[in-house]
């Protein structure tokens, strides 16, 4: 699976995905870096079908309205540590990866994985 990290999550996640067998960019690889604006990453996910791992309520709305980013994992954990993040996120990979074959919206928080589109 491929994966778009945004510019509000650690570059830590990024190394977690790729040692599970993932394709990860984080956007501070991208050109602008991390003021790559939205709908260049929306429109990265699309043309590359990357999934975009973000706590911006903004990518939630444009995917419901415009279909935009192409998947979204939603991260709705608040305040949580890199470490704890990285626990939760590793701990739930394969809910995770499963929720994304089946759904376009996915949202993770600190007790559930929630397919929501």
């Amino acid at each position: 699976m491929k994966f778009l990290v945004d510019a509000h999550l650690p570059r830590r996640l990024c190394t977690l995905l790729a040692e599970h067998g993932h394709d990860v960019v984080h956007t501070r690889e991208l050109s602008a870096g991390n003021s790559t604006k939205d709908r260049i990453i929306n429109r990265l996910s699309l043309e590359e079908q990357r999934v975009v791992i973000s706590k911006d309520s903004d990518f939630f709305y444009s995917h419901l309205l415009q279909g935009r980013p192409w998947k979204l994992l939603l991260v709705r954990t608040g305040n949580i540590s890199t470490r704890n993040l990285c626990i939760l996120l590793e701990r739930n990979l394969p809910m995770i990866e499963d929720s994304l074959l089946k759904h376009t919206l996915v949202e993770i928080d600190q007790s559930s994985v929630t397919p929501v589109k």
